[in-house]
């Protein structure tokens, strides 16, 4: 039909890029192993490839937890090694999407780093709550993996929002540089080839 979106009726492959294919010897999958396989994966008849999350991250929750937008996780490559697989996919004929997580950032990220610090310009860049006047928790919501999903930072004296791991702690989307930022992250990879993303719990 003329003028659909690519991805109406696509048929889109996963690839989590860590169990796919280890280029290197080093026991895990890395982006040039996706690369070396993309014949293949065209051969399938597919119409995109899906990659799991490619940015840095100290893996708390394998990818879930980035520490940095702009680059590429070290175990999988370079910035580099991306564009070479790329370059190679749309050669083929297959787009690209990437896993994007824009609704929380790894606790080692430098915007949480940063929010740390109350008189920083990104001190409500996360979800922030006061204690109750008892000092637990604002209130009894539940993290998806278990426990409480608030946890307590002295510097601030505030708890902050987790939805899953406590290493994950919640992007403020109601503070309008925060959202900015994130969807900045899209326009950047838009802006390096990428033709497509899954937005991880975007609700």
């Amino acid at each position: 039909m003329s003028g659909q979106p690519w991805w109406r009726g696509a048929v889109i492959y996963q690839v989590y890029v860590r169990s796919f294919f280890d280029s290197n010897g080093d026991g895990q999958g890395d982006l040039p192993g996706v690369t070396a396989k993309l014949d293949y994966i065209a051969g399938l008849g597919v119409d995109a490839i899906w990659l799991s999350p490619i940015h840095p991250s100290p893996n708390r929750d394998w990818g879930y937890d980035i520490a940095d937008y702009e680059g590429v996780q070290p175990d999988y490559g370079t910035v580099a090694d991306f564009e070479a697989l790329l370059a190679k996919a749309h050669a083929l004929g297959l787009k690209v999407i990437l896993d994007e997580v824009l609704c929380h950032t790894s606790d080692e990220h430098a915007w949480f780093r940063e929010s740390l610090d109350p008189a920083s310009g990104k001190a409500d860049w996360y979800v922030w709550a006061d204690p109750r006047d008892d000092g637990t928790a604002p209130n009894n919501w539940l993290s998806v993996f278990g426990g409480p999903a608030w946890s307590y930072k002295p510097q601030r004296r505030k708890h902050y929002h987790h939805k899953f791991l406590r290493q994950q702690p919640k992007l403020n989307w109601r503070n309008a540089a925060a959202r900015e930022a994130a969807l900045k992250v899209l326009d950047l990879w838009l802006g390096r080839g990428v033709d497509g993303f899954r937005l991880d719990v975007a609700n």
